[in-house]
């Protein structure tokens, strides 16, 4: 008796334990009663009839679906291995257990459709430069297929695209000479603007050089100007001065006649053959005569007395 009341007693926990269930903060459950959806149960502990009713737990956290690498065949016929992965949260916990068998795997084959047609579109360079554009387009097809399966897709991100091993050589040989191309022509723009300047510089200098010898010349010519000035200055003043003392003096014929005969015999003891004498020179003469006929009577009268 006491065996068979020990027994009850076990069968009345387990049963008892069967029917309570905790639900964690980022889960939903789900309470069927006989087959049919009962109610939904938040976070806490909840109490179920045992054999009777029976709760399905769903996980309300982001989760990550890593899509296998697979080869797709872009707009330009190149064949590229493209693997990415797909991140998500359950919005609702009846639509993802109600509305699709399996949502991973569903969600995976349509991530694999979907990112064949977008790869299709692009051309290789297109596909290589456009990851933002190809994750944008990725989650806003995969988000709206899986709205009705309670699930929003929160990003998609491409990890890798990889073309075949001929397209990658030749991309890496076009990549070398493009940066080839640009030290040739970064080399070429260095000399042309050293050149451009050596020539600038030699045309400033050759201009300053022409201005210092502009100026130069003009202090030169300002200094002989002003001593011409001065010299001709100093000669007007001692021909005033001469003509002012001649006419002080009051000079007689006689006198400008001997003082005519010094100038002509200074001219003549210059290294000329040939004299022109003025046509005063008669004149003079003439004075000659007759200041030697005066001297003669002088000395004539003279021994007389």
């Amino acid at each position: 008796m006491i065996i068979a009341l020990g027994v009850l007693v076990v069968l009345l926990f387990i049963v008892a334990a069967t029917g309570i269930k905790i639900v964690r903060p980022f889960q939903r459950g789900l309470v069927e009663r006989l087959g049919k959806f009962h109610r939904e149960a938040g976070p806490g502990i909840h109490f179920i009839i045992p054999f009777f009713d029976r709760m399905i737990r769903v996980d309300l956290r982001e989760m990550v679906i890593d899509v296998p690498p697979q080869e797709v065949i872009t707009k330009d016929n190149v064949v590229v291995t493209v693997d990415a992965v797909i991140y998500y949260e359950v919005t609702d916990a009846y639509k993802v257990v109600y509305n699709v068998n399996n949502f991973q795997f569903a969600t995976l084959k349509l991530a694999q459709t979907n990112l064949r047609n977008v790869i299709g579109e692009l051309e290789l360079d297109q596909t290589l430069t456009s990851r933002e554009k190809i994750n944008a387009k990725l989650r806003t097809v995969l988000d709206d297929a899986t709205d009705k399966w309670g699930v929003r897709i929160t990003r998609v991100e491409i990890k890798k695209i990889d073309p075949p091993k001929d397209i990658t050589e030749a991309m890496s040989k076009q990549m070398k000479a493009e940066r080839t191309k640009r030290a040739a022509i970064l080399e070429a723009e260095g000399i042309k603007q050293a050149q451009i300047l050596k020539a600038e510089g030699e045309r400033n200098a050759a201009i300053l050089r022409a201005e210092g010898e502009a100026e130069a010349i003009k202090k030169v010519a300002e200094a002989n100007r002003y001593k011409l000035i001065a010299e001709a200055e100093g000669q007007a003043q001692a021909i005033l001065n001469v003509f002012k003392a001649i006419h002080e003096g009051a000079p007689t014929s006689d006198l400008i006649a001997i003082r005519y005969l010094e100038a002509l015999k200074e001219i003549a003891n210059g290294k000329a053959t040939k004299i022109f004498l003025p046509i005063e020179a008669t004149a003079i003469i003439s004075s000659l005569a007759g200041i030697a006929e005066a001297l003669k009577k002088d000395s004539q009268e003279g021994e007389k007395s």
